[in-house]
């Protein structure tokens, strides 16, 4: 297969204005699935690309069988536009329908490409006890019986077959995205940001998939890939319209690990309280801010699925983690990441047990720019950050410095 082309560039310089311009310029012939994270994209594509007719899943109609319905459209050679949800649930024949199909991908922002597969210990230890699943040396999880047809354990052996199951540390399974999948199209298009702390990046080289990657730049009215420069992307001055809270409330996380997920989940409630507390004071007193002017972030828990903490009269002004590729929150100047991001220790050692290394730090302040420049920032517009952890102020400022 040719090299994956990921398009590397800082939100808001064109990357998705560049995608549009080229399936507008394509002939006609030419097939085109373009992959987004949000409906809201979905619904952009198909009126920015005025030389095709797109077709999307974006229907109530089609609910229950949305699958269904994207294979039919291949058979039909239609341009099409949809989720990472659905596209995720990629199988054999959807491989099948889009070989030689002359289709070119454009995956819009990087997808969840690895999960735990949903098996107990107890379960894994009966398949290898009965040799119905075998381990290579990869760790690669390979089906070993032609006797078992369909039961309670039929995905992992879809899976098992697909070769995308591996056996991790003797505890649980991990499923990763198919990745023969990206062999089937002409072309393949990636498009994102700091593509180097990405875990679909970890996922490529874990394939052996090849890339490369491009820049965007504007020339005039026209979006053009270029080499890939990093210090092309202003970054200083992107920096000096973040107004960066430094003072007292940044006091709790002092220390390296303070407001990581352990940190959180084992946080006394007096801690949590004063989290609380703090991004209440900096959006209200230190900011002055209306509800409608802010956002807020923090993990959220386990159990209840609500955030770590409640700040009052801001409780609908939450954006969680990992917002990315929307457009809604524009307007808004007061932001609060109160939040230190690791890579998930299950993501992060199966990647080193297979010698590839995980940049948590990259990983992290791209996480948070992503997540800061759904603000008006990406209109640029100054903003004010509350960024409690020591450790994510010291990377903000490392990347604005080109130092990571």
């Amino acid at each position: 297969m040719r090299k994956i082309t990921v398009v590397d560039a800082i939100m808001g310089s064109g990357k998705t204005s560049w995608a549009v311009q080229h399936m507008n310029d394509a002939p006609a012939h030419k097939r085109f699935i373009y992959i987004t994270p949000f409906n809201d994209e979905v619904t952009r594509i198909k009126e920015s690309v005025t030389g095709r007719t797109f077709r999307s899943t974006h229907n109530d109609d089609y609910e229950g069988r949305k699958m269904h319905v994207l294979k039919q459209w291949i058979t039909d050679g239609a341009d099409i536009v949809s989720t990472h949800a659905l596209f995720q649930k990629a199988d054999d024949e959807l491989v099948e329908l889009l070989t030689d199909a002359g289709y070119t991908l454009i995956l819009d922002e990087v997808m969840d490409v690895i999960d735990v597969a949903n098996i107990s210990q107890q379960d894994i230890r009966i398949l290898l006890d009965a040799k119905k699943i075998e381990v290579n040396e990869e760790k690669r999880v390979v089906w070993a019986s032609d006797e078992y047809v369909e039961g309670r354990f039929s995905d992992i052996k879809l899976f098992a077959k697909a070769g995308t199951l591996f056996y991790h540390r003797g505890q649980f399974l991990i499923w990763t995205f198919p990745p023969r999948i990206f062999g089937v199209f002409d072309d393949v298009i990636n498009l994102t940001y700091l593509f180097d702390a990405q875990i679909q990046r970890y996922y490529y080289e874990l394939h052996s998939l090849e890339y490369e990657l491009k820049s965007v730049v504007k020339n005039d009215d026209r979006y053009e890939l270029a080499p890939y420069d990093q210090t092309s992307e202003g970054r200083a001055e992107i920096f000096q319209l973040i107004d960066l809270y430094e003072g007292p409330l940044n006091d709790l996380a002092k220390q390296k690990n303070a407001l990581s997920s352990r940190w959180l989940d084992n946080a006394k409630p007096d801690q949590i309280k004063a989290l609380a507390n703090n991004t209440y004071n900096f959006l209200y007193n230190k900011c002055n801010a209306k509800g409608a002017e802010t956002l807020w972030t923090i993990k959220k828990d386990r159990k209840t699925g609500r955030p770590k903490i409640r700040v009052k009269s801001y409780s609908d002004s939450f954006l969680h983690l990992n917002a990315r590729a929307t457009n809604d929150y524009a307007d808004r100047w007061a932001l609060a990441y109160v939040y230190n991001r690791y890579a998930h220790p299950f993501e992060r050692v199966f990647f080193e047990d297979r010698g590839i290394s995980v940049n948590q730090d990259l990983l992290a302040v791209s996480d948070l720019l992503q997540w800061v420049w759904r603000s008006r920032i990406r209109r640029g517009e100054s903003i004010k950050l509350y960024l409690p952890s020591s450790r994510m102020r010291s990377l903000l400022k490392a990347w604005a410095n080109y130092e990571i």
